[in-house]
């Protein structure tokens, strides 16, 4: 029956298997471990239907910026299909549509978990794979350092390599003259300007507050990574909730200059 309920799903089980089901629910998961990355005002769609906040939503809104997600369903249902492909209508623009893979079968579930990439474990593991993914950001040799000691989250790794890839994609956004192309300018809104209406993410990038420039100075003053005689005054930053931390950068981002990365770390501008 393709409309069956969860608890109907679990009767067509055998009584062991019931069990063992059942226990993991109550003890172990399926838990969300990491703070949700959408919005209420995040309008995703799939076949005409609305799935801001489920876990398609989220799973397509992770993918959207920068981060890998998958989804597995029960079988039987309406969600034996893949990949499900979820459109972010973004106030009135074109579109944007990306697909996340689903499983529904257990042994091409267990060979997709097979066949993934290890996860991280560790900060020094997110800085390694960091600085081999992302070949047009410039990272500074000591970025990372102000992670030792702090507890690995696992959630807050994969939203740093998605703040780095977003850089990385928006360095190689210029034209030859060295003025920025359309996915530049998209990348822009979408990121850095804060804004929700309009198709933007939030405020994914932003600058320090005037006060925060003058109270903070030292701390957001940084040797230049390919010139230690240099200093850098690098405000702008990508965030990351929870815990806080960011990742702080050269600004503007030019064609012919580097975009350094020069800070990885909890926030500096705590009060």
């Amino acid at each position: 029956m393709p409309n069956m309920t969860m608890p109907q799903a679990i009767l067509g089980l055998s009584q062991s298997q019931q069990r063992a089901l059942r226990s993991w629910f109550t003890k172990t998961g399926p838990f969300w471990e990491d703070t949700r990355s959408h919005g209420p005002d995040d309008y995703l769609e799939l076949n005409g239907a609305v799935v801001t906040d489920t876990a398609v939503g989220e799973a397509a809104w992770c993918r959207l910026i920068g981060i890998d997600r998958e989804l597995v369903s029960v079988a039987p249902s309406n969600w034996q299909f893949s990949p499900l492909s979820v459109e972010h209508l973004n106030g009135g623009n074109t579109p944007t549509t990306v697909e996340v893979e689903n499983h529904w079968d257990p042994g091409a579930l267990e060979n997709a978990l097979e066949n993934a990439p290890v996860p991280m474990a560790t900060w020094r593991q997110l800085e390694t794979l960091a600085k081999a993914r992302f070949p047009l950001l410039t990272i500074a040799t000591d970025a990372f350092t102000a992670l030792d000691g702090h507890p690995f989250v696992p959630g807050a790794a994969q939203r740093l390599l998605s703040i780095m890839g977003i850089l990385n994609q928006f360095k190689s956004c210029f034209e030859a003259d060295g003025q920025r192309t359309k996915e530049g300018h998209e990348i822009y809104q979408n990121f850095f300007t804060g804004a929700k209406e309009g198709g933007g993410h939030g405020a994914t990038f932003s600058d320090s507050s005037d006060s925060e420039k003058e109270e903070f100075k030292t701390k957001l003053t940084f040797r230049q990574p390919d010139d230690a005689n240099k200093s850098m005054f690098c405000t702008w930053h990508g965030k990351v909730q929870t815990p806080q931390i960011r990742v702080h950068f050269s600004w503007p981002v030019r064609a012919n200059e580097p975009l350094y990365v020069v800070y990885v770390g909890p926030k500096l501008t705590k009060r």
